[in-house]
Order: structure tokens, then C-alpha cells, then sequence
């Protein structure tokens, strides 16, 4: 995935084989019940919850919270899970849509140090969290975002889009880009799909590639 001004290239493999819950491709390796929908603001994150008959209701999540695996907004899958992300130099974490990121985001860092990972399983019959949630990132290039939000405007169902900057939504995809990367390199299971409707892609990294960070290019 390269967004064609971004120099953040996502390298991805389509799923062979998807099998389909009303009309939505889904990998096989995913159990229905372990889909979090997460992506930047108007990615179609809501379309395809609905579309999956899922829980009703954005859950949130902070990521820079140690035992966020077993916040009470994850019992109920699939649903739209908005994360909280910790920034450099922040002091608490961000969601991609609080006014302090939207005011900041062109100094704002994220920090993978201080996201929280899930610890591996220790016995046959404990808890393996970092398999137990399926994270499903919606990630359309930035030109499409701008004009459903453009467009979802119009009919003035969301705040948020009374003020659209085409790069700034280009930094939401990316960060959430980044973050795919990280919770895959910490061996979550992580897809990406570029509509709600699309074919969702695997990272095509191994975790030794990718802990070195996202390949660039220059423009």
C-alpha cells in the first residue's frame, strides 16, 4: 500500500481463499467473533460493522494502557474500536480525531516504546491474547477519504468534517499504517483492506523485517 504522496510503502498479499459473512470477505484464519474495526476517521470503519451485523456502538481503547486486552470495550465482537496512541512528548494518549492531535499532528511522533503489547501465553490453558483479537485496519489511500468525507459533510451526520486538510487525513492513514506494522511485528493477527468490501490483504513483512520499521521511498 503507498499513497502515492506518503513515503510510507505497506508491502501486502491478498488473502487466497476468503470466506464471506453476509457479503464481507474474511481470511480464513479469522474467526468471526475476533474482528476489531479500526482505521482513521471516515475510512468506512461504521459501513462495515454494520454490514457484518456487529456490535452497535463505538468501543475505545488505549494502547499505552498496560492490560488493554482486557478492557471491558472488547468483550463484544465485531465492532468499531477507536485506539488511543501515544505520541512523543505527550502526556496522555491520542485518538486521531481528539483536537490535541488534530491541532498538532504535524509535530506529533508516534511512540511504539510505550504502546503496550499483550504478554505471550504461558501454559496450554492460559489466555493467548495476542491471537484472541483479529485487528481489521481500514486503510483507503487518503484521496478517498477526503472525498467520502467531503461528501458525508454535505449531509452534516459528523463534527468532524467541518474542517477537511487533505494532509492530515494523508498523516491519519499513515500513523494507522505504522501501527498495523507494530501490532504485526508483535504477532497479533493484523489484516488490511482497502474498502469495507474489499478482499483484506496480510502484511507481507516477517516480524525480523519489520521490527527494523516501514520501508520508505522518496518521492
Amino acid at each position: 500500500m503507498n499513497d502515492g504522496a506518503s513515503n510510507l510503502v505497506l508491502p501486502l498479499h491478498p488473502i487466497e481463499s476468503p470466506y464471506y459473512v453476509r457479503g464481507v470477505p474474511l481470511s480464513p484464519e479469522v474467526r468471526f467473533g475476533q474482528l476489531l474495526v479500526t482505521g482513521p476517521p471516515g475510512s468506512g470503519k461504521t459501513t462495515l460493522v454494520e454490514r457484518l451485523g456487529g456490535w452497535p456502538g463505538e468501543g475505545y481503547v488505549d494502547l499505552s494502557h498496560k492490560g488493554w486486552w482486557r478492557d471491558r470495550a472488547l468483550a463484544l465482537r465485531p465492532r468499531e474500536i477507536h485506539l488511543g496512541l501515544p505520541f512523543v512528548d505527550q502526556p496522555e494518549a491520542l485518538a486521531l480525531f481528539d483536537t490535541a492531535w488534530l491541532e498538532g499532528w504535524q509535530r506529533l511522533q508516534l511512540d511504539p516504546t510505550q504502546i503496550q503489547i499483550p504478554p505471550p501465553r504461558r501454559s496450554l490453558l492460559g489466555i493467548d491474547w495476542r491471537r484472541r483479537f483479529a485487528f481489521e485496519f481500514l486503510l483507503p489511500d487518503p484521496e478517498t477519504i477526503v472525498a467520502d468525507r467531503l461528501e458525508r459533510a454535505r449531509r452534516g451526520t459528523h463534527p468532524i468534517d467541518q474542517h477537511i486538510e487533505p494532509e492530515q487525513i494523508r498523516a491519519q492513514v499513515e500513523t494507522c499504517a505504522r501501527l498495523a506494522i507494530i501490532l504485526h511485528h508483535a504477532g497479533m493477527i493484523v489484516h488490511v483492506r482497502e474498502r469495507a468490501l474489499a478482499i483484506p490483504a496480510r502484511l507481507a513483512i516477517t516480524p525480523e523485517a519489520s521490527s527494523h520499521g516501514a520501508q520508505t521511498q522518496r518521492p
